[in-house]
């Protein structure tokens, strides 16, 4: 028997166990399992390990993640209904009732090894499933950390430990084999896996790719916007896929609003900066190098060859057209952000088609705006998933306690990205629900109300 085969034996054994816990069983579990990994001491030292393992972003940043995710999805969880009968229509004769999916397979991204397992593992346990997560390799020890710590809750609640397991050594063959015999895949992680997940032969969630593109506008506050766009820029040295990438800005403006992020840390890259910037981010032309990713600006400015004074935070360059010849119109996972002009607001909105079509479609983008108009045709116009209004992208994105957004860090992107949906990856998305149907009086249809105004128009 295989390691994978293995562990699903012994999820499905501890799955069985509690696919008829009543609702107060299981969100006993869930508490005790939640407390266990975002206390303290168990998030310092998922965060420390996390940074230690990875060589990615910023201890505190991490820190802060993994309680606030965490502690957000608790929230999230709180008071909902995920035993027995969801909903109930007498008029129509239909009983919704929540069954579980059984067995999930959660591949993690090294960008968010703890808070996603963390995140995704609630989720899954809230609806009386088992999870076996698949770190990326390169976050392996923390990941598991992180798994540990909801077993342990587990364990203390009175539950079966194997409802959460992980795989130790991952490798691209295991994950693809636990792919292939699980009930449900959720994939968060780069490109080549999401496909591959699509391509397991099981119904998997998987995400797309970010490129977050922010308009700011005349009317905005300048001095918030800037501090907003600072913070989620620079937030974990962008491992966020939220993290802004790109700012249109309105020309009158633009030198303006240029000065208040110079304010927040920015350093505005000269034309010989930008080219030796752009040799050293994607040195082959086309693929982002790994060293740049979630580093400081003064290293990537080192290894680009110049200097930045010590209180940069990130680094920002010029662009006009959006062609292939400009790499920065595309995701850059680092503390680097691409700045454009526009005149007239349906500009702006074809920028971010087109910033967005170039990479990142169906992702994201925000604006900072006071007119409500401008904010309701970006909403109609914009091929994203989600808009976030006079927020800090990347916090925004994956749901804060300050907006409405569900706290979940696999972001959907749509059929725009290839994905099934767009919605943030939440506990709803790991259940069964069956539909139970009761004879009611018949419900004719009305030939009148459904082709009165065609034979109106155009005759019977």
């Amino acid at each position: 028997m295989s390691v994978v085969q293995e562990k699903l034996a012994r999820a499905r054994a501890a799955q069985k166990q509690i696919e008829h816990y009543s609702q107060e069983e299981i969100d006993a579990l869930v508490a005790a399992a939640g407390w266990e990994i975002y206390k303290t001491e168990s998030a310092e030292a998922c965060a420390r390990l996390a940074h230690e393992e990875t060589g990615l972003g910023v201890y505190e940043d991490k820190l802060l993640k993994h309680q606030k995710k965490i502690l957000g999805t608790l929230r999230d969880l709180q008071g909902v209904k995920s035993v027995g009968v969801l909903e109930e229509d007498p008029e129509k004769g239909l009983i919704k009732i929540i069954k579980p999916v059984g067995v999930v397979g959660a591949l993690i991204p090294v960008t968010n090894p703890t808070s996603s397992v963390g995140g995704n593992g609630l989720a899954i346990l809230k609806n009386r499933n088992a999870v076996i997560f698949a770190p990326h390799p390169k976050g392996k020890g923390c990941s598991g950390l992180a798994a540990q710590k909801l077993r342990d809750g587990i364990r203390k609640a009175g539950g079966p430990e194997d409802l959460v397991q992980w795989i130790e050594e991952p490798t691209v063959d295991l994950t693809q084999e636990l792919m292939q015999v699980v009930d449900l895949v959720v994939a968060t992680g780069g490109p080549g896996m999401v496909k591959a997940a699509y391509s397991s032969g099981t119904p998997a969630y998987g995400v797309g790719a970010g490129n977050a593109v922010v308009i700011v506008d005349e009317t905005a506050d300048r001095e918030d916007a800037a501090r907003k766009i600072a913070l989620g820029k620079t937030f974990d040295n962008a491992t966020s896929c939220s993290a802004e990438n790109s700012l249109v800005i309105e020309s009158s403006i633009y030198t303006a609003m240029v000065e208040e992020l110079k304010k927040q840390g920015g350093y505005l890259c000269s034309a010989e900066e930008k080219a030796r910037l752009q040799e050293t981010m994607w040195p082959d032309g086309h693929t982002l190098n790994r060293a740049v990713v979630a580093q400081s600006a003064g290293k990537i400015a080192s290894l680009a060859g110049f200097s930045v004074p010590e209180t940069t935070r990130f680094i920002m360059v010029e662009a006009e057209k959006v062609e292939s010849g400009e790499l920065f119109a595309g995701e850059k996972l680092s503390v680097v952000m691409t700045l454009w002009k526009y005149s007239g607001f349906p500009q702006a909105i074809q920028y971010v088609k087109d910033i967005t079509a170039f990479s990142g479609y169906g992702h994201s983008c925000g604006i900072h705006t006071t007119r409500e108009d401008r904010i309701m045709e970006l909403g109609l116009q914009a091929p994203v998933s989600r808009i976030m209004v006079r927020q800090a992208q990347s916090a925004a994105n994956s749901g804060n306690y300050d907006n409405g957004m569900p706290f979940s860090l696999t972001l959907g992107c749509g059929t725009w990205g290839g994905n099934m949906t767009t919605e943030n990856i939440a506990y709803w998305h790991f259940r069964n629900v069956t539909w139970v149907s009761k004879p009611i009086p018949p419900v004719l249809p009305d030939e009148e109300k459904i082709f009165g105004t065609h034979w109106a128009t155009f005759g019977r």
